[in-house]
């Protein structure tokens, strides 16, 4: 048996992050590499976008942080937003990782790490405009900036940004979140500098809405070519990433390929098309380590299938399938497990 083979492209990614950039200006690009940059592996995809002269990166959690600061070494910004404890976050002071604070009891803890290690903490503060992930409520931001700028003056503290996120419910609600946000950035202002990055968007609203965009954009799934599930295509957007199988068996007039559930093919994705030689043919049923594939004329064992990817050969991308089984395209890719065979290009 061959194993299925996850294929990324090296210069796909720089071309999109090129794009992407290019569409945001001035805002400034943050990359975000969660969930092992989406499934593309985070050291492939930091030394990438080091290449284009990337500055920010959002790594989620601080583990993940920790990583990209052994790839970027002393160049580039991380910013890691999770809740952490506080071993996480001796591991962030160490390793030059800005923290993204969404409680008073949070920035009480690394304000307190930060000065028994004798280093100042850069922090984001974050102002809760609606979404409900966290955050600090507007009737307790006043008091918490006080806490930072105290935290400044005592030399533990940084307020290297303040940033939000939005719900993407409706334009009049990030409207309002805008709103708020704006708000919070003035109160701010009120008791020292402002804060070097004010980032409020991600991927959607970084693209559509550019009157919503602060100095920095996070921006994640579309750098990888991966659209929001229902949305529209992303002009000068393209997958970096294809899975294939080959055929290992013909049944009965069907082509079995060597991928399947346990390999993270979610078995209700039975009945989308798949990419062959001959083009679009429907994926039959999905069984544990492969599937069945409708036939085509001529088909041998050996030749390749496309189970998503860019459409070159007919298949769909990993959004159209997530969408199927409402979701995003995100989770068709972070599913792959270690059994798919990871190879980039160039």
């Amino acid at each position: 048996m061959s194993r299925a083979e996850l294929r990324i492209d090296t210069d796909l990614f720089r071309a999109n992050i090129r794009a992407v950039r290019d569409r945001i200006a001035p805002s400034e690009l943050m990359v975000v590499l969660k969930d092992d940059a989406y499934g593309h592996g985070l050291r492939w995809a930091v030394e990438a976008a080091r290449g284009t002269g990337v500055e920010w990166y959002g790594s989620y959690d601080v583990r993940s942080g920790v990583e990209a600061r052994r790839v970027l070494g002393d160049a580039g910004r991380i910013f890691a937003w999770v809740t952490s404890t506080d071993d996480e976050i001796d591991d962030a002071l160490r390793a030059d990782i800005d923290l993204g604070v969404g409680s008073a009891e949070y920035l009480e803890r690394i304000t307190a790490r930060a000065a028994q290690a004798g280093v100042r903490a850069r922090i984001h503060l974050k102002i809760d405009t609606g979404l409900h992930r966290n955050g600090l409520l507007p009737a307790e931001w006043e008091r918490t900036v006080d806490d930072v700028r105290a935290g400044e003056r005592a030399g533990h503290l940084e307020l290297a940004g303040i940033w939000s996120h939005l719900a993407e419910a409706s334009d009049d609600e990030d409207d309002a979140a805008q709103t708020l946000f704006l708000e919070a950035v003035r109160v701010a202002e009120r008791s020292g500098p402002t804060p070097e990055a004010l980032h409020l968007t991600a991927s959607a609203a970084s693209w559509w809405r550019p009157e919503l965009r602060g100095s920095v954009s996070r921006i994640g799934a579309f750098c990888y070519g991966v659209r929001s599930a229902d949305g529209p295509e992303l002009p000068g957007i393209e997958p970096v990433a294809e899975l294939t199988a080959t055929v290992s068996e013909i049944v009965d007039g069907f082509a079995r390929v060597d991928v399947g559930s346990f390999d993270g093919i979610p078995s209700t994705l039975a009945g989308a098309q798949v990419g062959t030689p001959a083009g679009s043919r429907e994926l039959v049923r999905i069984e544990g380590t492969s599937s069945l594939v409708e036939g085509w004329p001529g088909m041998t064992i050996g030749e390749p299938v496309w189970l998503f990817g860019a459409g070159n050969h007919g298949e769909s991308s990993a959004t159209t399938l997530a969408e199927r089984i409402d979701t995003v395209g995100e989770e068709i890719l972070t599913r792959l497990t270690t059994r798919v065979r990871r190879v980039t290009t160039p």
